[in-house]
């Protein structure tokens, strides 16, 4: 998945998903990258997207990127 911008959505992005939320990708399913709390073996099931976890709103299944959502700081 990627951005609005062209750019790829990676692990441990933090992003903006919209006013006065915020979330760290946690694993890409595009790019087969998972955090350790978040593994290949639990959610690879999904075939596409990123997951984001977000203290607003919880873990998030994106397939496609909301056009509010932005990168914030890469790490």
């Amino acid at each position: 998945m990627k951005y609005l911008n062209g750019q790829e959505v990676r692990l441990g992005d933090n992003v903006k998903l919209w006013s006065d939320a915020e979330g760290i990708v946690v694993c890409s399913i595009d790019t087969n990258e998972y955090s350790k709390e978040y593994p290949e073996s639990e959610w690879g099931y999904l075939k596409k997207g990123v997951l984001i976890k977000s203290p607003q709103a919880g873990l998030i299944h994106y397939m496609e990127p909301e056009t509010t959502m932005e990168l914030l700081r890469r790490v």
